[in-house]
């Protein structure tokens, strides 16, 4: 609240001038802009019992074209594989895990997380953007498209669209879907039925809160959503390591 704003109405405007004339410290602010020319994201919605995770203190990508998940709310969790040995492939693709999306993919996103929040979950998210000098390891590793898009061809990830998530309870523990991430069977399908009801419901929350910020879902994966509208440009951009 301004220093002014407490006055009597009738002694407000008397007020504003009366403070500029002592130079007050009080000040009313404007919402600061990035390097890029952006403003800083919104405040994250307040739900104190999911975990937080730290928030890079710089912005060090062009925000014009990117957005890093963690920056816009820092209750979003991450467990990017691909940065680690714990993958299909048993090998560390990234050199460090960050999450990015261009930016309506991320908004869309954040909205789909802060929706859940209010219901005490939240996203977690296993692989985001994916450049093209990563998707040429993995083809490398598995030079099969029926596992790993080839990269003369490209994929969504590539494009910074495509989001392979899940759904965490209020202590970051994730939803039983029935079948992990990156598993490659019948049992991952969206239509593969013969499952508990509880895994059940969790895919469809999971499906319906997705749909409605427009990330559609795959038939094969229940963890793969991509945003449909709008198609972007492959990228091989790479972003620093802390």
């Amino acid at each position: 609240m301004s220093c002014a704003a407490v006055l009597p109405r009738p002694l407000r405007a008397f007020g504003w001038l009366l403070l500029l004339a002592l130079g007050t410290g009080c000040e009313m602010r404007q919402p600061e802009l990035l390097a890029s020319g952006s403003r800083q994201p919104a405040a994250a919605v307040a739900v104190d019992s999911l975990p937080e995770q730290a928030v890079a203190a710089t912005i060090d990508y062009d925000s014009t074209q990117w957005l890093e998940m963690i920056s816009l709310d820092s209750s979003i969790l991450l467990d990017l594989r691909y940065a680690t040995t714990d993958n299909f492939v048993n090998e560390a693709m990234y050199d460090c895990g960050r999450c990015f999306f261009r930016p309506a993919v991320a908004r869309a996103l954040l909205a789909a997380h802060r929706e859940l929040r209010q219901q005490g979950l939240g996203l977690k998210f296993f692989d985001c953007y994916r450049p093209g000098p990563i998707q040429w390891k993995l083809w490398n590793k598995v030079p099969d498209p029926r596992f790993v898009a080839d990269p003369r061809e490209g994929s969504v990830h590539g494009r910074g669209g495509a989001a392979d998530l899940t759904i965490v309870d209020s202590l970051g523990n994730e939803l039983d879907m029935g079948v992990p991430f990156d598993y490659f069977g019948a049992e991952g399908y969206h239509d593969y039925k013969n499952l508990p009801a509880e895994v059940l419901a969790n895919r469809k929350l999971l499906r319906e809160t997705m749909a409605r910020h427009r990330m559609m879902h795959i038939r094969t994966e229940w963890w793969h959503y991509s945003y449909r509208l709008q198609q972007f440009a492959l990228s091989d951009w790479l972003w620093a390591c802390p």
